[in-house]
């Protein structure tokens, strides 16, 4: 009794959620019984000693200890919100671990034989002039720039290229890719659906005709005779750049002389194609593409180990797109303004969540609507439908219809996130918009606002009773910045929702949080390159090193 009054009253303690038939209390007492028996005998130290001399570091088995039973000193607060010396120290182990495994990563990269080695002269500089029909901005020319540096340098290029939705990433990564070709090598853009890379490919035809290029395109859905003609040419070097999903990296593909990789990533792709590449024998440089920015802390963590180019400002004559958030009521209304829009020679978007009618949601699909909205809405108006079950060859259809004006309102899934300039479209009408993530809206709102004229995006919200549904439209509402609302995003979603599944390369930790510990992320990732410079002279840290390299989560084990 005196034992468990020791444990139980009179000091501070901890609170357990319930674990299988174990409630706080006994848990309570397991765990004290654990702790006491921690000592620097029995729990190793990890970190090197200037390490936690510098960052002012605990201990590891105080921390442990004191991260269960509080010692005195500290304010209670700062244990509770995460703060305290104790949860300080293994924040930064976690952290420290993954920017350690990325610096390995990177001079690993760093070390295997470049494969192209490309230079730009007066010759090759025209040649890229002479592809463009307008001026580029600041932040693209300074990216390029940045881009060009890394291509004729004598490591491989691993860089990532960040920039709002309608910045013009594209059109930089093209220019790299002429500049490959200009060097006598192949470029490959590595894009993650079929609609996509349809979309890449018509434009880049279109920007390249004038050239002796050869561009094609690759997908899964080509028929088996095209394939192999297609995979032929390619291990002839006669196509200079091919366009295509991840058909590209399957073992049946052979390029003759590979020289960049674009990977427009969109959170799906991401390090094994990357690894896949190298392991085929291809070292190129690669070139990694987000269609919408993600948040600092992420890009420190999931593409830590690339170098970064950010284009900040968007090309002129871009007018920021008004934004609404409307329910129900105001249907009738905004009906009637996309009849004005649309009677004054513009077009309208009208995206639902689904295709078809869901047994499992009572929401408005997009299949139905079309058809009641060109009947009873808008029968002076001709109304499209695209939606990602239609054959590659009637989406592009429709899409074309759009571009040139024979259909006045597209009704579409988010199938249109991604997709075609259509600059005549000012309108855009989000059903159901509490039912999209703020990348999506923020991604969806970018197929407007692309001409001169005002644009409109109207979120149109059927249920607004969960706070991260309200707080995510507040944000649209407030703010057209593709930074601020990543960050946002990361914020209401956390970093594993945001970057789709475990695969994607989102770290999971079991106590470190990217959004509340960001300032303890910047911290290791400094504290990491100073280690890995003074390698030779911390023997001690060797141990640490070949413990991250045999964890499978830092990816180290399939690469290199």
């Amino acid at each position: 009794d005196d034992i468990a009054a020791a444990i139980h009253t009179g000091r501070r303690v901890p609170v357990y959620r319930k674990l299988g038939a174990f409630t706080t209390r006994p848990l309570r007492a397991i765990l004290y019984h654990l702790v006491q028996q921690l000592t620097a005998e029995n729990v190793p130290e990890t970190l090197p000693e200037e390490t936690r001399r510098r960052l002012h570091l605990i201990p590891r088995h105080e921390a442990l200890r004191q991260v269960h039973f509080p010692d005195e000193e500290t304010p209670l607060e700062d244990y509770n919100e995460v703060r305290s010396p104790a949860h300080r120290r293994l924040i930064l182990e976690e952290f420290l671990r993954l920017q350690l495994a990325l610096g390995l990563r990177r001079e690993e990269r760093e070390r295997s034989p470049k494969g192209p080695r490309i230079r730009v002269d007066d010759r090759i500089r025209e040649v890229v002039r002479a592809i463009l029909p307008f001026r580029l901005t600041d932040g693209q020319r300074h990216a390029l720039r940045e881009i060009v540096r890394d291509m004729c340098s004598s490591r491989p290029m691993n860089r990532l290229l960040q920039g709002d939705v309608g910045s013009g990433k594209t059109i930089v990564a093209l220019l790299a890719m002429v500049v490959a070709v200009e060097n006598g090598y192949q470029a490959a853009l590595m894009v993650p659906t079929e609609i996509l890379a349809e979309q890449h490919a018509r434009n880049i035809k279109r920007l390249l005709a004038h050239t002796p290029y050869r561009v094609e395109l690759l997908t899964g859905s080509l028929r088996n005779a095209e394939k192999r003609e297609l995979h032929e040419a390619l291990s002839r070097g006669e196509i200079q750049i091919v366009i295509g999903t991840h058909a590209l990296i399957q073992e049946g593909v052979r390029f003759h002389n590979l020289g960049l990789v674009v990977i427009d990533e969109q959170h799906r792709f991401g390090v094994l194609q990357r690894a896949e590449l190298i392991r085929r024998g291809y070292n190129p440089d690669v070139l990694v593409m987000t269609a919408t920015p993600i948040p600092r802390s992420l890009a420190m963590t999931v593409y830590g180990d690339l170098d970064v180019s950010i284009i900040r400002d968007l090309p002129p004559g871009r007018t920021p797109v008004r934004t609404f958030l409307r329910t129900e009521e105001a249907r009738p209304a905004i009906y009637h303004f996309i009849a004005t829009q649309v009677r004054a020679g513009r077009q309208a978007y009208i995206v639902y969540p689904l295709v078809e009618e869901s047994e499992k949601m009572d929401l408005l699909n997009a299949t139905q609507m079309a058809d009641h909205l060109q009947r009873v809405v808008f029968p002076e108006f001709r109304v499209g439908l695209l939606h990602g079950k239609m054959r590659p060859a009637e989406k592009d259809d429709v899409m074309r219809r759009f571009l040139e004006r024979e259909i006045d309102i597209l009704v579409a899934t988010t199938v249109i996130e991604v997709g075609v300039d259509v600059p005549n479209a000012t309108v855009m009408l989000i059903e159901h918009a509490e039912r999209f993530g703020l990348a999506q809206l923020h991604q969806l709102r970018g197929r407007v606002g692309r001409g001169a004229a005002e644009s409109y995006c109207i979120l149109l919200a059927h249920d607004l009773t969960t706070p991260e549904a309200r707080e995510r439209l507040r944000v649209m509402v407030e703010t057209t910045d593709g930074f601020k609302i990543a960050e946002k995003d990361l914020e209401i979603r956390g970093p594993g929702e945001l970057m789709g599944t475990r695969q994607s390369g989102a770290p999971v930790f079991r106590i470190a949080h990217l959004v509340r510990d960001r300032n303890l992320l910047e911290l290791a990732r400094r504290e990491a390159r100073l280690l890995l410079a003074r390698r030779p002279q911390l023997p001690e840290l060797t141990a640490l090193l070949n413990e991250i390299r045999r964890q499978p989560q830092y990816g180290l084990t399939s690469i290199g």
